[in-house]
């Protein structure tokens, strides 16, 4: 296959992936990643995707293969290895492997190049800090991303970031909730979806974002926002729900509560979960 047709193939994977069609990437990731091996500027992409796609789907030890072969796909590019380091800093949060993550991606922020690259893994970075229980270095991680998402004008998104002002506000949502601290996590969700820029980000990011909403709703006890919250990130990206594990186990949670609403308890359906 001619190198600018699988170009054109990896482009439509992102797209795929950042409307959450996850079903439809399982199809054609092999394929594109055979035939992404004639060029790392490609193959980096592709490799990344595919990390990204297992970590949705519960396969970790898999995505972290993927975001490894990635960087090694780099050949040393600081670009390149900077978006790579994001899918494996990726992996390894989903591997409970937070202080590794920390580590990789704070190592690959002096060298990637590019504001965007910079924001995001210093976003993967602060969620890792969280995760290791760290709210000081946390906040210090995200601050740090902030300042370079305040220079971010551009509408550009060359390397499929989706960094800005609101990723930075998204970030702080979920590291208060790995913090422990659903309330705050439940009051900054709330805020940060009244803006503009939340509707303008890619769908699979909305209904991710909504996932972890719906869990601190339901760490505070507010069942019925939590399977709102739940049954709107169905809406925005039907596979983020029903094909993730963690979202079932959410509607599974919710569903069998007892005090589960009609929508939930459809989800819950559709989903294979109802009893």
């Amino acid at each position: 296959m001619p190198a600018d047709e699988v170009g054109r193939h990896v482009t439509h994977a992102w797209l795929s992936y950042q409307h959450a069609h996850y079903a439809h990437l399982l199809r054609v990731l092999p394929a594109l990643l055979d035939a992404a091996h004639t060029s790392a500027g490609l193959l980096v992409p592709a490799y990344r995707i595919t990390a990204s796609v297992l970590v949705k789907l519960g396969e970790p030890d898999l995505a972290w293969l993927a975001a490894d072969r990635a960087v090694a796909a780099a050949t040393g590019d600081p670009i390149r290895t900077g978006t790579a380091t994001i899918a494996v800093a990726q992996a390894l949060r989903a591997l409970g492997r937070d202080r590794l993550a920390l580590t990789a991606s704070v190592a690959a922020v002096g060298t990637a190049a590019d504001d965007g690259v910079r924001g995001t893994l210093l976003l993967q970075a602060a969620m890792a800090a969280a995760g290791c229980g760290d709210g000081r270095r946390a906040d210090d991680l995200t601050d740090h991303a902030a300042a370079l998402a305040d220079r971010c004008t551009s509408t550009d998104d060359p390397h499929h970031t989706a960094f800005g002002p609101i990723t930075v506000r998204l970030a702080r949502c979920v590291s208060a909730l790995y913090l422990g601290d659903a309330a705050q996590a439940v009051y900054r969700h709330e805020k940060v979806i009244r803006g503009d820029d939340w509707r303008r980000l890619p769908a699979e990011h909305r209904a991710a974002h909504l996932l972890d909403a719906a869990r601190a709703y339901l760490d505070v006890g507010d069942l019925a926002a939590a399977g709102r919250t739940l049954v709107d990130a169905d809406t925005v990206a039907p596979d983020e729900v029903r094909h993730r594990p963690a979202a079932r186990t959410l509607v599974a949670e919710i569903a069998h509560s007892g005090r589960a609403a009609a929508s939930v308890a459809r989800l819950a359906t559709l989903v294979g979960l109802s009893r």
